[in-house]
C-alpha cells in the first residue's frame, strides 16, 4: 500500500478499502497545507451506483466512501458537512459531527440530508464531507451535592442575549 505524504507530520492512521471500492476514486486528502479536514469522496462502486445518486429535498441517504480506518486509542474522526454544499445547495450532514470511534473498523458512510429546494445530484467520486481527526478526552462522573457558583448560573438557551 501506498504512503500518503502530509505538509507536516501527523498522526499515523491506518486505511483499508473495501473489498469492492473503486481504486480510482480519491482517498481523503488535504486541499491545502493548512486544511483542518480532508475532503472524503462518495464511492458509489459497491453499490454499482457509479452514476450516482439524486438526493431529493428533504430526503437523506448514507453514502459509502469505499474505505474503513484504524483510528488510534484516544483519537476520534470527525465527519463534517461541507460548507459549499450546505451554502449553495442546503445538502449537509444529518447526524454533524459524525462521529467513528477508534474501536470501529466497518466502513465509513456519510449520512447526507437535502435541506434544499431542488433535487441534488451525488455523483461517483464527488466531494461530499470532510473528515478531522481530534482528541478524545474522557472524564470521570463525580456525583456532587451542590456545582460552584456563576454569573450565568442556570440560564439556559437565550440567557446571555442575542
Amino acid at each position: 500500500m501506498k504512503s500518503i505524504r502530509l505538509a507536516r507530520p501527523g498522526t499515523r492512521v491506518r486505511l483499508m478499502r473495501t473489498e469492492t471500492a473503486d481504486p480510482d476514486v480519491a482517498l481523503p486528502a488535504y486541499q491545502t497545507d493548512q486544511s483542518a479536514g480532508m475532503d472524503l469522496r462518495a464511492n458509489f462502486a459497491p453499490e454499482g451506483r457509479s452514476d450516482g445518486i439524486d438526493l431529493a429535498p428533504g430526503a437523506r441517504v448514507k453514502i459509502p466512501s469505499g474505505f474503513s480506518v484504524s483510528i488510534p486509542e484516544g483519537f476520534e474522526i470527525q465527519i463534517r458537512p461541507r460548507s459549499g454544499l450546505a451554502l449553495k445547495h442546503g445538502v449537509t450532514l444529518v447526524n454533524a459531527p459524525g462521529t467513528i470511534d477508534s474501536d470501529y473498523r466497518g466502513e465509513v458512510g456519510v449520512i447526507l440530508i437535502n435541506l434544499g429546494t431542488e433535487t441534488f445530484h451525488i455523483a461517483h467520486g464527488d466531494r461530499i464531507a470532510q473528515m478531522v481527526l481530534a482528541p478524545v478526552t474522557r472524564c470521570d462522573w463525580h456525583l456532587s451535592a451542590a456545582l460552584d457558583n456563576t454569573d450565568r448560573g442556570s440560564g439556559g438557551f437565550g440567557s446571555t442575549g442575542t
